[in-house]
């Protein structure tokens, strides 16, 4: 089979599509036919940084697919299952032609998208379901999400709205702002210091800005950017975490009509380069795939 690899760092002509050896599923695992893989930013940091596993290694944390072959009673051959993988811990990358992950990672795929488009929701769905919990937002918050057209913001904004919350917006281009209030913010700006002061009771920050100055004396801030944390009483990172429940949870609000995917382009997995550079250009309104 063909995965996508790196065996050095760099950009995106470290990339290789080479033949590898089909994996072979143990106890507990599944094995899984690919159909598409998205590009988030921790795939780029990880192919132009010195982080993630040994090299040579097989890139890519979402996966949307079929099953093959599973021994697990949740898991029968041809049932089409979502997942996320923390590629950088584990090592399991996902950018291949088959995948062998474990059990406890797969949740049933939403049944009313393509299988394909499925593949944008793992990381950047439980990525802001996670922050948003930590920030404990609920009916009665008046929340500011930065990047809020991004993949996690976007993501952020619609599931804040179903919680009860008044949602506002910082995006970083004006052709942003009606795609911001479309998802479902209110208010909604494009440079940080035009946000009001001692508004918000929290702050979701998906791109690693200081919109301190915007919280309420008291307020909840979380980010999920690498960049340090502002300094800011009580300022929490949230970092993503395997989830089967909450991968579940999303695909069931999909499925509800209460969670809207974005997929902004696909490109056969043999196009990986073309697709890094495209994502890494910015801008982009919605989800890069890639499809195998």
């Amino acid at each position: 089979m063909y995965a996508v690899q790196i065996d050095r760092h760099g950009g995106p002509g470290v990339l290789v599509v080479r033949e590898v050896p089909a994996p072979v599923p143990g106890p507990g695992e599944v094995l899984i036919r690919t159909v598409a893989s998205s590009l988030n930013p921790v795939d780029w940091k990880t192919r132009a940084r010195d982080i993630g596993p040994e090299l040579p290694a097989t890139l890519g944390w979402d996966l949307a697919g079929v099953v093959v072959a599973s021994e697990h009673p949740d898991h029968r051959a041809g049932d089409q299952v979502i997942a996320m993988s923390a590629q950088i811990a584990t090592g399991l990358g996902t950018w291949a032609e088959q995948v062998v992950l474990p059990a406890r990672l797969l949740a049933p795929a939403p049944t009313t998208v393509p299988l394909a488009d499925a593949a944008a929701l793992p990381l950047a769905g439980v990525t802001a379901l996670q922050a948003l919990e930590l920030a404990k937002v609920g009916a009665g918050d008046r929340v500011l999400v930065t990047g809020a057209v991004g993949g996690v913001g976007g993501i952020a904004v619609q599931l804040a709205r179903r919680a009860g919350a008044t949602v506002d917006g910082l995006v970083s281009r004006l052709e942003h702002l009606g795609v911001a209030r479309e998802l479902g913010a209110v208010d909604v700006w494009h440079t940080p210091v035009d946000l009001p002061g001692r508004t918000y009771t929290a702050v979701l920050d998906t791109v690693g800005i200081d919109a301190g100055p915007a919280l309420v004396e008291g307020g909840r801030y979380v980010s999920v950017s690498d960049e340090p944390l502002a300094d800011i009483p009580g300022a929490a990172v949230s970092y993503v975490q395997e989830n089967q429940d909450h991968l579940a949870h999303l695909a069931a609000l999909v499925d509800s009509g209460e969670l809207r995917l974005r997929v902004a382009h696909r490109h056969p997995f043999a196009e990986v380069r073309a697709a890094h550079e495209r994502f890494e250009a910015g801008g982009v309104l919605g989800k890069v795939l890639l499809t195998f």
